[in-house]
């Protein structure tokens, strides 16, 4: 602690009262001498180069050591592989469903898409099936397959299919039920026609087939006393 000063410092301006001093800011300027260091350096006050900067200090390591519990993430070093395709899954080949929305329902594959799911189709006019993707490990692959070389599937992607995300902005209470009562979004007519556009070139080839349009409509199921390991699709 550093020592006390036996004679207090004395101001150059002292207060007569709180808030008032005894000389003026021009008095204070001769007082203080300024006038002469002004004459001194042609009519401007003194200026001085800044000094550089001192370089940082290194970083002092911590105190303690981080508790066991606090998280660090870990480096990601390995590299995406493509999804590898089933080799009896084919372009053209009749899958059946496991899982979804359209769980049981026969449709045709088209192609695999660069995040490794399947593009498939019921034709949507047939069995209801739009165009959509599926993983195959949701899918049995069965033997029959459709020529699908007169179907075009080039624009279809991963971002044809990705949804378009909407600011959610807060609603009043009349506006809320209001909303309750719209119908849901429809479909856009670009995709309406691009599943026409498939379903007019596959269904051409299915029904150069016999029976494989009502196969493609029918539901599969399992009854009782079916083994489903003994089946061969």
């Amino acid at each position: 602690m550093a020592a006390k000063r036996k004679t207090p410092v004395k101001s150059r301006n002292p207060d007569l009262i709180r808030g008032v001093s005894k000389y003026s800011r021009s008095k204070m300027y001769h007082k203080r001498g300024l006038w002469a260091i002004k004459a001194k350096h042609g009519g401007f006050f003194p200026r001085h180069d800044p000094q550089p900067k001192a370089p940082a200090a290194a970083e002092k390591p911590p105190k303690f050591y981080p508790a066991d519990d606090v998280k660090k993430p870990l480096l990601n070093k390995r590299k995406p592989k493509p999804t590898k395709l089933r080799a009896i899954i084919t372009p053209g080949t009749v899958l059946i469903l496991l899982a979804g929305r359209f769980m049981g329902k026969r449709v045709v594959f088209l192609k695999q898409l660069p995040s490794g799911l399947l593009l498939v189709t019921g034709p949507f006019k047939i069995n209801g099936v739009p165009l959509r993707r599926v993983n195959q490990s949701y899918v049995i692959a069965t033997s029959t397959k459709v020529d699908i070389s007169g179907v075009n599937v080039e624009k279809f992607d991963d971002k044809y299919f990705a949804k378009e995300v909407e600011k959610k902005n807060k609603k009043g209470e009349g506006e809320f039920f209001e909303a309750e009562k719209e119908d849901k979004k429809l479909l856009p007519e670009g995709k309406k026609e691009d599943q026409k556009a498939v379903d007019v070139s596959l269904i051409k080839s299915i029904e150069g087939i016999p029976d494989l349009k009502a196969y493609l409509a029918a539901r599969f199921s399992l009854k009782s006393g079916m083994k489903p390991h003994e089946l061969a699709f």
